[in-house]
């Protein structure tokens, strides 16, 4: 079976919920990302055979965003598109999606990556379409109502949201808020280090802003990092259950952002004259029980090292994406491991920012770059799914 190679990973800036990135439609978000990957590839986008984009939270304003992203970024017609979702995971999934496709023989060279403008997710009734008798039509929030929704009631109960999901297990492993609100901290703290040093110049890329008078703005920077965050200011939060350890400070954001990267095989590289930067080693998805669906990364990483026959000990770095505080704490209980020299060294979700369909894209693209960085050979990459699922994948330094 061919290798499946990882060509110009990139990602796009992460912007706050109805902050600098809310004028920017989903596929517009999306062709950024994609025209920065033909790029930096170099890549002839005619050979491209497919694209694979994850987006959590579609409608039909932008129907199918991979072709509409591909249409949008100029990729020639004949280059088709699709969209998946896996919820959180949705962004790897695409690549690992994309990368059976290579494997298997179908496509030499696949874009895959991942979009969010949450933003932009709408209101919507489900009263309209005969029409209603009398009487007041109600409105949901497609955001807190795909949380709400994420399960069957009739099988599981009703569990208000993932914030409920991720109580129950600081209950279940004994997480305080202290120590959540400590993590959240360093990881604010190390996204900061991260920008401050320059390290993600070469993974990001901008993206314009139309403004309503003039000319666009460019927009360059993640802006959810708290880099004057302190323990004080965070313990002053209040949690957002009553008696709980989750607050706005020690759980992941709600974002904008797009990723994207091509997927290749290995045998293909020279001919397109292209240079990986890694290689897909290995992937396993599993389920949960929903109520504790933050704890999925534990099975998911326990499938993944039977099939790939890795351990802990091999990894140079761990990407475990940051839900929520106490919800990673957890995880790293459950797997009995815990070195903050390899864990998330650069923030993830509470720092960065969590763009669902666009973060597995955005977390590899970063895995990948530090490993080039530290010359390490093993990057594991692994986060929970509402609903109860978690997926894991391991990437190999090229």
């Amino acid at each position: 079976m061919k290798r499946a190679a990882i060509v110009a990973p990139v990602r796009t800036p992460v912007g706050t919920f109805g902050g600098s990135l809310r004028p920017v439609p989903v596929e517009a978000l999306a062709a950024s990302a994609i025209r920065a990957t033909l790029a930096k590839s170099g890549i002839d986008p005619a050979r491209i055979e497919d694209v694979v984009f994850a987006q959590s939270y579609a409608n039909s304003e932008t129907p199918c965003v991979g072709r509409w992203a591909a249409l949008e970024a100029g990729l020639p017609v004949h280059v088709p598109g699709m969209q998946l979702d896996r919820r959180c995971g949705g962004g790897l999934q695409a690549i690992v999606t994309a990368a059976m496709m290579v494997q298997s023989g179908a496509a030499d060279a696949v874009i895959a990556g991942g979009v969010e403008s949450m933003s932009n997710i709408e209101y919507y009734s489900t009263d309209m379409r005969w029409g209603s008798r009398a009487g007041s039509v109600k409105l949901h929030d497609r955001l807190d109502r795909g949380r709400e929704r994420s399960q069957p009631e009739a099988r599981f109960g009703y569990i208000s949201g993932m914030i409920e999901t991720a109580e129950n297990l600081a209950k279940q492993y004994g997480i305080t808020r202290e120590a959540a609100d400590a993590y959240a901290l360093r990881s604010h703290q190390r996204a900061k280090a991260a920008w401050e040093s320059g390290k993600f110049a070469d993974e990001v890329v901008s993206v314009q802003v139309p403004q309503r008078k003039g000319d666009s703005l460019s927009f360059s920077r993640d802006e959810g990092v708290r880099g004057d965050a302190t323990l004080e200011s965070l313990a002053k939060l209040r949690p957002l259950l009553k008696d709980g350890t989750v607050t706005a400070g020690n759980a992941s954001q709600q974002n904008d952002a797009a990723a994207a990267c091509l997927i290749v095989a290995e045998d293909k590289l020279e001919e397109l004259g292209l240079t990986p930067i890694g290689y897909l080693v290995g992937w396993a998805a599993t389920g949960c029980e929903p109520a504790t669906m933050g704890i999925g990364p534990v099975p998911a990483v326990q499938k993944l090292f039977q099939k790939t026959g890795l351990t802990f000990d091999q990894l140079d770095l761990v990407e475990l994406n940051e839900a929520f505080a106490c919800q990673v704490l957890a995880v790293l209980k459950g797997w009995g491991w815990h070195d903050e020299s390899r864990l998330n060294v650069n923030g993830s979700g509470i720092s960065l920012g969590h763009p669902i369909g666009a973060t597995g894209v955005r977390i590899m693209t970063t895995l990948l770059h530090e490993l080039q960085r530290r010359k390490g050979r093993y990057g594991l990459e692994t986060m929970c799914i509402g609903g109860g699922q978690g997926i894991a994948a391991v990437f190999e330094r090229a």
